[in-house]
């Protein structure tokens, strides 16, 4: 209970000191503030290390691509991926859910960053400027996407089937995906407490080539991620 406290206290009170020193990055050019949040991600690696014994094992970095257009399909368990995400990436974009952008101040951060946000309340037909806004990244710079396929963070033992977006944006830009299989809800879950002493394992899986139909696409992505999750998931 005391790591589980201490762990929360330094965790946030790091993250609100970084945002308000990044604050003038607001009006300032957009790499100041993707610096911030690459801190951020530092510091959640930082803080799982001292107070929960944490190691972080990135599994697959050689699979990381440098030379082509790609968009990442991330298991989603806990706040660690939204930050760690940005220490291994080139300035990550995320997809996301519109209420997050509504928060102050960190809802400002994402808009700054670049972040591309959608209402899953709102029917098919009003989020068509959704995918517009998607190539339109993708195509103007070289940071890669991520898409969360579970929409939303999910237990750690929970294979709920992935949702269509992902099928729809990998139909639509035609670049490869990147699976990426993170079992950080071991150590810091949806709800509850959190657990010390264990290993996050961030896994880079191969990447799938453009070129399959939607539900081949998005069953075969599902099976991947989810094999991986059942192997690194499994107590140590």
């Amino acid at each position: 209970m005391l790591r589980n406290s201490l762990f929360l206290f330094f965790f946030f009170f790091g993250i609100i000191f970084i945002s308000i020193i990044f604050l003038p990055s607001l009006f300032l050019p957009q790499k100041i503030t993707l610096f911030g949040g690459k801190l951020m991600g530092y510091w959640s690696k930082i803080c799982l290390r001292i107070f929960l014994s944490t190691e972080i094992i990135i599994k697959g970095r050689e699979k990381i691509i440098t030379d082509k257009k790609y968009f990442i399909a991330c298991s989603h368990q806990s706040m660690f991926e939204t930050f760690f995400l940005q220490t291994i990436f080139n300035s990550p974009v995320f997809i996301l859910k519109k209420e997050l952008t509504k928060i102050p101040i960190f809802g400002w951060y994402l808009l700054k960053i670049g972040s591309i946000s959608i209402d899953r309340n709102k029917v098919k037909k009003e989020n068509l400027d959704f995918l517009s806004n998607v190539k339109l990244v993708v195509n103007s710079s070289n940071r890669p996407l991520v898409i969360f396929p579970q929409a939303t963070r999910m237990n750690f033992n929970d294979r709920s089937p992935f949702k269509k977006g992902v099928s729809r944006i990998y139909d639509e830009l035609k670049i490869i995906c990147l699976p990426i299989a993170i079992n950080s809800g071991t150590v810091w879950p949806k709800t509850g407490k959190l657990v010390s002493n264990r290993k996050i394992i961030v896994s880079i899986l191969d990447p799938i080539m453009p070129g399959q139909d939607q539900k081949a696409f998005l069953d075969f992505l599902q099976d991947k991620i989810y094999k991986e999750l059942d192997n690194i998931s499994k107590p140590s």
